[in-house]
């Protein structure tokens, strides 16, 4: 018999810090009935011009990065706003928080303050119907059955995310062998292995990125796709069947004044000569999905990117829509992508989150449960991931505890819906 739900009685938070050292938000949200739960919040590295604000103190402390005004903001200026309200009325709890901030990018009282409530709501909702999360937010999602993802796993990086050992910000490895969520696991485990033989006998440092993938300087931006390959064949997998290939260019990262500037590759393309790379990469390649490719605000370049080569792979709007559900809807009508990254911190709330999930499923567009660089070990979109049904998840590499905590996670939910 499930405890009844009650009302929001305390809200405290806490500067925390995130993976890299950085200060972040922590939530500790109390109900009436005693019981408590604890958010933290998720910080990018690149943001997109579009993305909810977090929330910063300026000055020279911690180089500006303190978020004590943020958690002025939770304790003073939200928490009187929603105490006593019914924890388990999400949408209502959300409205009233972006209401009461008034302004499109969340900048008066930070994506940061905002969402961190936004998920420790959630949380204690769960733990008063005494359901795991991901079944509580499976209400959200009432056509959707439950299901475990395929992981994009981060297994070399570059860009801002690596002091720009290449060009492009990820290169993942994504298991279709394997019956279950834990095989996959262990496919890709398999691989990380070998590939850890093969950046050591290149000399590379066993350094990391921000995500945990390895991290070394490159002489072409298709280096790593060629130790991918024989990483996969060494363990023992065909590419392009058993394991493919996602990439993430973070183009927005090297575009300037309309062209992309690849200066491992030595090379300076304009919308269409961007294109052209991207066909020749899935050509020699097996890769299947690319991510933010074109400049995020060149919604004609994406609509050219998706007519050219939509029928071959994912053609990923990050930095494009920034999980908002307004840009996601003109994405649809114009045809500018056939996928999206879903980052909870990118729009501010888990409500316009989940709107963000339930549009892409209506109408086709394949989405992807997504980290940031920044993470804690706060699982939240792992849940959220088998709650919407979406399928796929990137959570980094299978190393830094952060990213692991995720892939954990998953595997006891696993475990718990008994799925093989």
């Amino acid at each position: 018999m499930f405890l009844k739900i009650m009302k929001i009685t305390a809200i405290q938070a806490q500067e925390i810090y995130d993976s890299r050292g950085y200060p972040t938000i922590g939530v500790r949200l109390t109900l009436e009935n005693g019981i408590v739960s604890f958010s933290d919040y998720p910080s990018g590295s690149s943001y997109g011009n579009h993305e909810s604000l977090e929330l910063k103190d300026g000055g020279r402390r911690l180089r500006g990065k303190g978020v004590r005004d943020a958690v002025h903001i939770v304790e003073k200026v939200i928490a009187p706003q929603i105490m006593g309200m019914d924890v388990e009325n999400q949408p209502e709890i959300d409205a009233k928080m972006i209401d009461f901030d008034g302004t499109p990018n969340k900048k008066r009282l930070g994506g940061n303050a905002i969402l961190s409530v936004s998920m420790a709501v959630a949380k204690a909702a769960a733990l008063s119907k005494r359901i795991p999360l991901y079944k509580y937010l499976k209400t959200f999602f009432p056509i959707n059955g439950l299901k475990l993802p395929i992981p994009l796993m981060v297994f070399i990086e570059g860009g801002k995310h690596a002091d720009y050992s290449s060009d492009f910000q990820e290169y993942m490895i994504a298991p279709f062998a394997g019956n279950n969520f834990a095989e996959k696991m262990e496919i890709a485990l398999e691989i990380y292995y070998c590939l850890k033989e093969i950046v050591k006998k290149r000399s590379w440092s066993l350094t990391v990125g921000e995500e945990g993938g390895f991290a070394g300087k490159v002489c072409s931006n298709e280096e790593p796709l060629e130790m991918l390959v024989l990483a996969i064949e060494r363990a023992g997998f065909i590419p392009g069947k058993d394991i493919k290939i996602a990439l993430d260019l973070a183009s927005s990262e090297f575009y300037k004044q309309g062209k992309y500037y690849l200066p491992k590759d030595d090379k300076v393309l304009d919308t269409q000569g961007m294109i052209s790379y991207c066909q020749n990469l899935i050509n020699d390649y097996p890769i299947f999905s690319i991510e933010d490719a074109i400049y995020e605000d060149d919604w004609e370049g994406f609509q050219k990117m998706t007519a050219a080569l939509g029928d071959k792979i994912q053609v990923v709007g990050d930095d494009l829509y920034t999980t908002n559900p307004r840009l996601l809807q003109k994405g649809i009508r114009s045809k500018a992508t056939n996928s999206i990254v879903i980052k909870l911190n990118q729009v501010g709330t888990v409500s316009e989150t989940v709107e963000s999930l339930k549009i892409a499923s209506e109408n086709k567009i394949q989405a992807m449960v997504s980290q940031r660089a920044g993470e804690t070990e706060d699982s939240f979109f792992a849940d959220l991931c088998v709650a919407s049904a979406c399928g796929q998840i990137k959570s980094g590499a299978p190393c830094r505890g952060e990213r692991i905590a995720k892939y954990n996670r998953l595997l006891w939910i696993e475990r718990e819906l008994g799925i093989r």
